[in-house]
């Protein structure tokens, strides 16, 4: 079972390296938050990964971060090259950690992937799908966090 909708966002710590550049559960409070998990085996994570990155380019001047958790199906999911290679093939610009011991992912109590949690710009979470479908249950969910935001702002 994943963290309850209302919990705080998890610490971002322990990853096994970081992608683009290494972010904290501190940086990200002020600004609202996607953190979606993905692994490379995953085909579904692969298909939905040009949504993710179309998103961040609409979406991240209006305020909402992104942050890519790559949890580890397998043994060969750990090869942190690997990793690397497909974030820049998927276009992920955004911070990504690469977690092959699982500790981001516990922190979170995530067991599937494709898996989507958005957090409010104080760090609660607002939203969680997982899945092939959750992607298509995300969109109304930003737009109102984001709004809520936005509002707050002025």
């Amino acid at each position: 079972m994943a963290i309850k909708i209302g919990s705080d966002l998890p610490a971002l710590s322990g990853a096994t390296e970081w992608v683009s550049s290494e972010t904290s559960r501190e940086a990200l409070l002020g600004s609202p938050t996607l953190v979606h998990f993905w692994a490379i085996s995953c085909g579904i994570c692969s298909e939905q990964m040009p949504q993710i990155v179309k998103w961040r380019e609409t979406l991240e001047p209006r305020g909402l971060r992104f942050v890519g958790v790559h949890m580890p199906r397998s043994e060969r999911d750990t090869e942190v090259d690997r990793v690397k290679e497909a974030a820049a093939d998927y276009g992920l610009t955004h911070s990504v950690a690469i977690d092959n011991e699982h500790t981001i992912t516990d922190l979170f109590e995530n067991k599937f992937v494709p898996a989507f949690y958005l957090f409010d710009a104080e760090g609660h979470l607002r939203h969680y799908a997982a899945g092939e479908h959750g992607i298509g249950m995300l969109e109304k969910s930003m737009e109102r966090v984001l709004s809520r935001s936005e509002e707050s702002a002025t």
